[in-house]
């Protein structure tokens, strides 16, 4: 059920005196409104997202799309309360669970004609593990500052199986958007009015700690950097496979902002304590962004560009300056376009492979079913 239509229907009748329905009128709304999709958006990034997009442009219709319906529900609420003008609508989906991308993308299909643009922005840091010995030496070391802002070296991760057979952090922060992306290229794909497509990637994107070999790093013990240096490969491929069709990709990084991944790494009354020495480093660090509000500062400002001017190889950085001023820097990406095509295709032949999976299992689920 879509959430936005009892709360508009408490706004306006669905009287047709006027010569338009309630449903005729939604069907327009749809269409003249700028939609936007934003995965994992009931709390963190994606909450500060929506509200600060909201903030500049309440005639947004903002898609949720989310995996627990309860919060989504509560926070849509939230949302048209404080912008009784806007659209808020809700989608449940897991990004960790194919089956689930595959049901939310039909119901996406049938709701909307197009989409502007779509923020991949759910993702997991599971159990992660702060490396004191490391942290120890780089207190010490020339590499400190770097060390603060990307964290390099300091985290590994715990990493399982999903049901659809894949390594979760991939699956989750890469593969499952990369369905969604495909599934839903209908809607992205107008070379007369261009579609984007923003990332949110990290600083922590390392080049060391991905493989062409093992790209779901089942080997390796740091595949959130893994995860995110594979969204900086596919968004530089889907540019370089989809800009003619009017779809264009491009990164953002919030920084190190308080939310539940960074609560994982160490409990919020730590954070609370060390906070009077991350606001000193601040002033030689600007990664620490520290607010979900701040972290939004790059993902909101490529929402304003024509993305058709924006450089497919840059990542775009939320930054804040010691005395908390949010500006936008920008780095070269460490990558190159042969790399991105390579991962691609094999993303491609993953694909084919899942599809033929599910295919499989749906046929075997029918026929057993009509043996009952």
């Amino acid at each position: 059920m879509v959430a936005y239509i009892e709360a508009a229907r408490n706004r306006r009748t669905s009287e047709s005196s006027g010569g338009v329905c309630f449903t005729a009128w939604k069907c327009e709304c749809a269409k003249m409104r700028k939609v936007v999709l934003i995965t994992g958006a009931s709390s963190g990034i994606g909450l500060a997202l929506c509200k600060r997009l909201l903030a500049e442009d309440d005639e947004l219709h903002l898609c949720l799309a989310c995996r627990n319906m309860s919060k989504a529900e509560a926070v849509c609420a939230a949302l048209l309360a404080s912008h009784p003008t806007a659209e808020v609508t809700i989608v449940q989906v897991d990004v960790s669970n194919l089956q689930s991308v595959f049901r939310a993308s039909k119901e996406l299909k049938q709701r909307f004609q197009r989409l502007d643009c779509i923020y991949l922005n759910a993702g997991i840091m599971p159990n992660p593990q702060l490396n004191i010995k490391a942290l120890f030496f780089g207190l010490f070391s020339r590499k400190v500052i770097h060390m603060f802002s990307t964290a390099e070296g300091l985290l590994t991760q715990g990493d399982k199986i999903t049901a659809d057979g894949l390594q979760e952090v991939f699956e989750t922060n890469v593969f499952g958007h990369f369905i969604l992306i495909r599934e839903l290229e209908p809607l992205l794909c107008h070379s007369d009015n261009p579609s984007q497509l923003i990332w949110t990637s990290s600083r922590n994107a390392r080049k060391s700690n991905f493989s062409l070999e093992d790209f779901q790093h089942s080997k390796g013990k740091e595949p959130y950097s893994s995860s995110k240096y594979a969204t900086d490969l596919l968004s530089v491929a889907l540019n370089r496979n989809f800009n003619q069709q009017g779809l264009y990709s491009n990164v953002a990084c919030p920084g190190t902002a308080l939310t539940n991944l960074t609560y994982g790494i160490l409990p919020p009354f730590i954070w609370t304590l060390l906070m009077p020495a991350i606001l000193l480093l601040r002033f030689f660090a600007n990664a620490f962004t520290l607010t979900p509000y701040n972290g939004t500062e790059a993902l909101v400002w490529l929402f304003h560009q024509k993305p058709e001017s924006l450089n497919p190889l840059i990542k775009y950085l939320s930054a804040t300056t010691g005395f908390g001023r949010n500006y936008i820097m920008t780095q070269k990406m460490d990558l190159d376009e042969d790399t991105a095509e390579k991962f691609y295709q094999k993303l491609l032949e993953l694909e084919k492979h899942i599809r033929v999976t599910i295919q499989k299992t749906d046929n075997q689920a029918r026929l057993s079913g009509s043996c009952l």
